[in-house]
């Protein structure tokens, strides 16, 4: 059985083309919402199971962090109830593991197909979108790889030689528009260009992201917001001039520190 982590992003997209032109099944497409997505990322849904259909492979399955009493709880609503920031501000990926890797985990857990291969005493190809540029990361998950006694991890676009730019020219040759990357709109990971093109494209995403970060501040120690060392409402109402100039700054460029599969 093989799944895919589908991150709405450049890589996974490449991937599942490439593992069709391949032939190589895909029975499973996971896409783990935290809730703070990208606006682009939500609109490449549907463009992208429209294209799945078409070539005869399964929908996007979408999965959501749940709490103890199955109540959808978002990475935001997360942020606000305890006063802090996404992990990652304070060198931490514990908001990537709970919120992308969990409920992707407890999908499978309780999947009658999944639970098959478990009980048969097998591994789950999981299909991981690292490109051919980061094997660096798959030398790093080896160890973890060999332990695992559940999935057995596979990088394709590693195996095929494929760098970033490989990816985005098989996109642009599949007919597909290209997606942005995958990230959460209040990513401390978002470059100052990135937020001045959030600012004023999607003024109501920036006023929740620093609603967030106005939210955990009397609570900061070793970070100062969202820029970890500077806060984001700081930079923004410090550099009103550069704010204006929106037009350079392309909100698909938005790599993000946290990866679910690209």
């Amino acid at each position: 059985m093989n799944i895919l982590s589908y991150g709405g992003g450049v890589n996974s997209t490449a991937m599942l083309i490439g593992l069709h032109q391949r032939n190589i099944p895909v029975d499973l497409i996971l896409f783990a919402d935290t809730g703070g997505e990208q606006p682009y990322t939500y609109d490449y849904l549907p463009i992208m199971d429209q294209w799945l259909e078409t070539h005869g492979l399964p929908k996007i399955i979408i999965v959501q962090y749940t709490d103890q009493d199955g109540n959808r709880l978002t990475l935001e609503e997360e942020c606000l109830r305890s006063a802090s920031l996404p992990s990652i501000a304070y060198g931490h990926k514990t908001c990537s593991l709970k919120h992308k890797v969990a409920p992707q985990e407890k999908f499978c857990n309780n999947h009658p197909l999944c639970r098959e291969v478990w009980d048969r005493g097998e591994r789950i190809v999981k299909f991981i979108g690292y490109d051919a540029g980061e094997e660096r990361r798959r030398n790093h998950a080896v160890v973890y790889d060999i332990q695992d006694r559940k999935y057995r991890n596979e990088y394709p676009l590693i195996d095929w030689g494929w760098f970033r730019e490989d990816c985005l020219k098989a996109i642009e040759q599949e007919g597909l528009p290209q997606p942005g990357k995958s990230s959460c709109f209040f990513c401390p990971s978002m470059k100052k260009s990135e937020i001045r093109t959030l600012y004023h494209r999607h003024r109501d995403l920036y006023d929740r992201a620093i609603a967030i970060e106005r939210k955990a501040k009397p609570n900061l120690i070793t970070v100062r917001g969202l820029g970890r060392n500077w806060a984001w409402e700081d930079f923004v109402e410090g550099d009103k001039e550069q704010t204006a100039i929106c037009g350079l700054f392309p909100e698909t460029d938005l790599p993000c520190g946290c990866y679910d599969g690209g």
